[in-house]
């Protein structure tokens, strides 16, 4: 089996719900950047030869393959295949997992993997009646986040919404208000660090017709007595708040990921290796810790320890789900996680999520000379995924 490799990654601005980039059509945004991606790496698209991308809601003008639209849309050849993964939170994470698997394998020698998100423009959708004509009032559901259209028979407690499950997480741990608050802050503060030294400079591509240039939800300025002042969101004495939990977003990312040929035909050298893999299920009310499980099983495939990594990327979303599960992973170091920031102050928007923390923490190992590192979500409905890469310079 050869290798996989993290050539290149890119990803837009992410923007608030209703924000920037409201007005852009979710398969225009996963058009953009597997255009800029090319055009950036001189990657011919005709030597592509798979597109897989992730996208949480698929309801709306994301539907009917993402991907696969996303590659016409950008001008790439019909030839070039496209298929779009639905692992909620996770998707782009697991784009970049099954992209990899067919490159280890020997089916494809280079592949485009990420996703997309268009939280704002997530669709109402109403549900066929039993017949043509309805005496009653029919519902709209939004399909913006969370369950919708549940199965009765699923347990009611699996059903809860994501924020009551962070608040079951934050009583079982003994994680309190201020502890979510601050760390909160902390993603503000680093994230506007990380913005005012450049590091996103290089990778953070701007959508053609937006003024954004910046992550949208981003509030520099804020401390842990601005976050104090929010009320409660899922319980009148809860401790979740919106300034603790991600915000709804929109945004998108890709990645360029190749067997070690693909150094020769494009000219430079890739970041790192994709060196280990993990999936793991827990109960869907305590989705949370669903990294928990996936980050020791990916530790594992690569061979490796905690005392080994560098740098790790946990996605944040929500404060007191973050806390849990560094809370069971008593060996990792606090201090490298998140050091550019994370998704509280970044946004999250679903399916390109897991294209960011990869990308961003293959940058952040090569700027640390850090030579293995984590990157890890949470998904609803009770997963997580993990990922380990190697640095190769």
């Amino acid at each position: 089996m050869t290798g996989a490799f993290l050539y290149d990654g890119i990803r837009t601005p992410f923007g608030r719900y209703g924000g920037a980039l409201s007005g852009a059509r979710p398969d225009d945004l996963a058009a953009h950047v597997l255009r800029v991606l090319a055009d950036r790496t001189g990657l011919d698209p005709a030597t592509v030869d798979e597109v897989v991308l992730g996208a949480a809601n698929q309801a709306g003008e994301d539907n009917r393959n993402v991907a696969r639209m996303a590659a016409l849309l950008a001008g790439w050849p019909t030839a070039v295949t496209g298929s779009t993964v639905n692992r909620l939170c996770g998707s782009s994470l697991d784009a970049a997992m099954q992209g990899s698997r067919l490159i280890e394998t020997g089916d494809a020698a280079t592949v485009v993997v990420g996703g997309v998100e268009s939280m704002s423009r997530a669709p109402w959708v109403v549900p066929k009646p039993a017949k043509g004509f309805p005496a009653g009032n029919e519902t709209l559901h939004s399909t913006t986040l969370g369950w919708r259209l549940a199965n009765p028979a699923m347990p009611t407690r699996w059903t809860v919404s994501l924020g009551e499950s962070t608040e079951i997480l934050a009583t079982r741990y003994g994680i309190d208000r201020t502890a979510q608050d601050e760390f909160a802050a902390r993603s503000h503060q680093l994230t506007a660090k990380a913005w005012d030294n450049g590091f996103y400079d290089d990778h953070v591509i701007p959508v053609p017709g937006t003024q954004l240039t910046r992550d949208e939800p981003l509030r520099p300025g804020t401390t842990v007595e601005t976050l104090a002042r929010l009320k409660p969101s899922f319980r009148p004495d809860g401790s979740v708040t919106a300034g603790n939990a991600s915000p709804l977003s929109d945004g998108a990312s890709a990645l360029l990921l190749g067997d070690e040929r693909l150094a020769d035909r494009i000219g430079f050298a890739p970041l790192a290796r994709i060196a280990g893999r993990g999936a793991a299920g827990v109960d869907p009310e305590v989705f949370g810790l669903g990294p928990v499980e996936a980050a020791r099983i990916a530790l594992r495939r690569a061979g490796i320890g905690w005392d080994d990594l560098g740098a790790v990327e946990l996605n944040e979303a929500f404060a007191a789900q973050s806390l849990a599960c560094l809370a069971d992973w008593p060996y990792l170091d606090p201090d490298i996680v998140n050091v550019n920031g994370g998704a509280l102050a970044i946004g999250h928007p679903l399916g390109a999520s897991g294209g960011r923390i990869v990308n961003q923490l293959a940058r952040e190992m090569r700027r640390s000379g850090s030579r293995w590192g984590l990157a890890a979500l949470c998904i609803g409905v009770g997963q997580g995924l993990a990922v380990v890469l190697e640095a190769t310079a």
